[in-house]
């Protein structure tokens, strides 16, 4: 029946009317507790898009989720549920760490390239146990993510006490990385080109190499065969089968992929931000990358303006939580409502929908 709505509905106007339903009815939640809930729209939309201080924070947020939404996305299509974002983005910032400590290191140009390749081989590594379980023992990759997330906690937590803390730090944090080690914020970026923007924000030329991942995966999952491989294993694994297709292959590639995505949002976090390796440093970036990929239909496009929503909401938020009496929580209401109609709830806005369309066609004929 899917046959019968065009694609622009699917991939436009079905989110978008998921999108108003969500926000109708946080506006309902606002209200109940005695809130202006246009003022908290304005609010957040000042907060957010108001300035190149608040643009800097919703992309930097956004650059996370991309980084998470992409690594979901890349797993949907070979029909895998990786959950374990969280646990490859944590040891991916393990592997920034580890990179920029391990040498003095004169120039960012230098040691961004070897930090994407630690938190991109941390990230695949983590992701690779759970990807041969399933592989090789049938072991459903869901568990097995969400086990080893609190693994990943439990590793870090054990290794910046014990390990990798400087001595006479109370601090669970690693030290602070090398001056040499410092990327270019967007101010930094664009001040060249004679644009102004906020010294203090703290997106940085991640967000570049997060739009480079938009374009990459995009290539692999629709341009080579690898690409191919994987999207006829998410449609079918029996006819991946008979066409030649090993799927022990397909789901390693397509998780290492995924898993190695997951780590390089630690390029942005950890290294463009923080500047050293803290506990937490992933703040549910990881679960959130699920529902950007579910909102951007795992196509990369959609999961750039996926997250750049999830970034208004963050950053809006913070800002609604700081200058109003509306709790912090209530942002998260809101995130869990989106979450709620373009996920579970997607059939409810798709099944009318496609009955239109399908009435339409009729009355054509």
């Amino acid at each position: 029946m899917r046959d019968v709505m065009p694609k622009w509905a699917d991939v436009v106007l079905i989110p978008l009317i998921s999108l108003v339903l969500a926000f109708l009815l946080s506006a309902v939640v606002i209200i109940a507790i005695g809130e202006d809930p246009v003022a908290a729209v304005k609010m957040m939309v000042t907060g957010a898009l108001g300035s190149t201080y608040a643009w800097g924070y919703t992309l930097y947020y956004a650059t996370n989720f991309i980084f998470t939404g992409l690594a979901v996305a890349v797993a949907f299509h070979a029909k895998l549920f990786n959950i374990g974002g969280e646990g490859q983005a944590t040891l991916g910032g393990l592997g920034v760490a580890l990179v920029c400590l391990a040498l003095p290191w004169p120039h960012w140009t230098l040691a961004l390239p070897a930090a994407v390749i630690g938190a991109a081989l941390f990230g695949a590594a983590w992701a690779a146990i759970p990807a041969w379980l399933q592989a090789k023992r049938g072991s459903h990759i869901v568990i097995t993510t969400i086990m080893f997330n609190f693994i990943g906690a439990a590793v870090l937590n054990y290794l910046l006490v014990n390990v990798m803390r400087p001595v006479g730090s109370m601090d669970p944090a690693t030290a602070k990385f090398p001056n040499g080690t410092h990327l270019p914020t967007l101010h930094d970026l664009l001040a060249p080109f004679g644009i102004a923007f906020s010294r203090a924000a703290p997106a940085n030329i991640s967000f570049l190499i997060a739009v480079a991942a938009c374009i990459l995966v995009y290539l692999l999952i629709w341009r080579t065969r690898l690409g191919y491989e994987i999207r006829a294993q998410g449609h079918s694994e029996p006819a991946a089968i008979y066409a030649g297709i090993r799927p022990v292959r397909i789901v390693m590639a397509a998780m290492l992929i995924s898993g190695a995505l997951a780590g390089l949002m630690a390029v942005n976090n950890v290294m463009g931000e923080a500047e050293r390796l803290v506990l937490n440093s992933v703040e549910g970036a990881g679960f959130i990358g699920i529902a950007v990929a579910l909102m951007g239909r795992s196509h990369p496009f959609g999961v750039f303006l996926a997250a750049i929503l999830f970034g208004f909401l963050y950053q809006g938020g913070a800002e609604l939580a700081l200058w109003t009496d509306i709790p912090r929580e209530l942002i998260v209401v809101i995130q869990a409502l989106v979450i709620l109609f373009t996920g579970a709830l997607d059939n409810m806005v798709r099944m009318p929908l496609e009955r239109l369309f399908l009435g339409l066609r009729k009355g054509r004929a």
